[in-house]
């Protein structure tokens, strides 16, 4: 597989500017501990694997923490001041990404159970289809909250709506985004200029580029993930007692 990457670069960006209000806590949201490491070190040290030319964390609240915390780590450091959506996030890091040219994976601070083998399949998978866009996907029972994966009569992925722009039948679409995606970085940066705010939360959502690139014709894919837990984003305390069961679980295994 790493034999398909070596031809083409990958850059990183990882989301970590939120705040976390319902953690209930002061830090920032990526620095709450899990097994004794901050969320966001789980995430970064995930895509080592891969070789990245250049990881970018973009950080907004405690930013000043989140680059202490990844001291010594191999990252560039973006600030997005005023949280206005993953889109505006993701335009944060244009400019430490400059003058590269390649592949740009997107995945946020918050999923520490992602594995890297996933991101690899991923990543291979969107070069081998010449994707210029590809992202996970993973069924739920209870998908209330999450943005849909519409798919056309063929199976072709051709939109994410979120959950408070879905209409009764989206809601009722069990696929669900998992917020980790490959993009062609040349279409990236061109389409973010073209995603707008007209939504329901006022922000500029970045799975708008997977619609652009589906209005231009261009390829884009989805791999359905079967074991849902990659995916597990931690957004409460709750969720974040029921990692620290999950990771101990999954060493045991």
């Amino acid at each position: 597989m790493m034999d398909l990457m070596a031809g083409r670069k990958t850059a990183v960006i990882v989301l970590a500017a939120g705040k976390g209000k319902r953690m209930n806590s002061s830090l920032p949201k990526v620095l709450n501990v899990l097994a004794g490491r901050p969320l966001v070190s789980w995430v970064v040290e995930s895509v080592v694997p891969l070789n990245p030319e250049r990881t970018v964390v973009v950080t907004g609240h405690g930013g000043e923490e989140v680059r202490q915390a990844l001291r010594g780590e191999n990252a560039l450091f973006a600030t997005q001041e005023e949280q206005l959506g993953t889109a505006h996030a993701v335009m944060r890091a244009e400019s430490a990404l400059a003058d590269f040219s390649g592949d740009v994976m997107v995945l946020s601070g918050d999923v520490p159970f992602i594995r890297p083998e996933t991101l690899e399949r991923l990543l291979a998978f969107h070069r081998e289809r010449g994707n210029s866009v590809s992202l996970l996907s993973v069924e739920f029972e209870n998908p209330n909250g999450y943005g849909r994966i519409i798919r056309n009569e063929n199976g072709a992925v051709t939109g994410i709506v979120e959950e408070k722009d879905a209409d009764g039948e989206q809601k009722k679409i069990r696929e669900i985004n998992g917020g980790v995606y490959v993009f062609d970085s040349d279409f990236l940066f061109g389409a973010l200029r073209g995603v707008s705010r007209d939504n329901e939360q006022g922000e500029y959502y970045l799975t708008d580029v997977v619609g652009a690139a589906v209005e231009s014709g261009l390829p884009v894919g989805a791999i359905k993930l079967e074991d849902a837990g990659e995916l597990y984003g931690i957004n409460t305390p709750e969720d974040l007692k029921k990692a620290e069961t999950l990771i101990f679980a999954r060493k045991e295994g």
